[in-house]
């Protein structure tokens, strides 16, 4: 039996948003590897394994999937939205690195519908003008380095999404984020917090930078934030196509 590897993306939280591609990949896979919750949305049949394990353990999981391709298993590694945006497809291939007798494995990214995308269209189009993502978690890169792409972000006048703004260990975060925003951008600019999108839980809500405060985000929410032309249209919000 010949092995192979599918790095998936789960789409934001609708089943109805993941992608035939990776219905059909779950489809003939023998084994699923992922995050607890992730690996929770797979429905267990005969013949399928499921492996799901603790965050923060990426490494782990790739190499653990990447072993059991080798051994001639059929494997689907899970990410939610899209696997390569922030997700488990770099994982996979920073474990590869190390492996190059693992290299010529039937290998292939699955791509899914991010939050990002997904809280944008529920809000409107606030990315339909050059625009940037920014993960704010400071687990893998410091501070400095986040504040300092926010800061050129915010000066080349792009919108901008950003994932992971406040989780409970580290909510000075976010708060540092928005002060970087209102020095650079002023208070007038457009902010949207779209919370577990498409999902029963979903809340989108739009304000002003010098109304937005931390609380307003968590660990499930996806943040946009308009370019100097973007407005309001009615309940929408969206960027101009010839902004800047």
């Amino acid at each position: 039996m010949t092995g192979w590897l599918a790095i998936a993306g789960l789409g934001p939280g609708d089943d109805r948003l993941v992608t035939p591609e990776v219905t059909e990949a779950l489809a003939q896979a023998t084994d699923v590897v992922g995050y607890i919750p992730y690996v929770a949305r797979i429905t267990p049949r005969p013949g399928l394994t499921l492996h799901p394990s603790d965050n923060r353990v990426e490494l782990d999981r790739a190499c653990a999937a990447l072993t059991m391709a080798a051994e001639g298993k059929r494997v689907v590694v899970v990410s939610s939205g899209d696997p390569g945006v922030f997700a488990m497809a770099s994982a996979v291939f920073e474990a590869l690195e190390d492996r190059p007798d693992r290299q010529s494995l039937d290998i292939r990214v699955l791509p899914g519908i991010t939050a990002m995308l997904a809280a944008a269209a529920h809000a409107g189009a606030p990315l339909g003008h050059d625009f940037c993502c920014i993960n704010l978690s400071d687990n893998l890169k410091p501070w400095e380095i986040i504040e300092t792409r926010l800061r050129h972000a915010a000066k080349a006048d792009f919108a901008m999404a950003f994932y992971n703004p406040r989780s409970a260990s580290r909510p000075e975060g976010f708060a540092r984020a928005l002060d970087i925003f209102r020095e650079e951008c002023g208070p007038d600019r457009l902010i949207t917090f779209a919370r577990a999108v498409t999902t029963p839980e979903e809340r989108i809500t739009t304000v002003t930078l010098g109304e937005a405060s931390p609380d307003m985000a968590d660990m499930r929410t996806v943040v946009i934030l308009g370019n100097s032309a973007t407005k309001r249209v009615g309940r929408w919000v969206y960027s101009p196509r010839r902004a800047g």
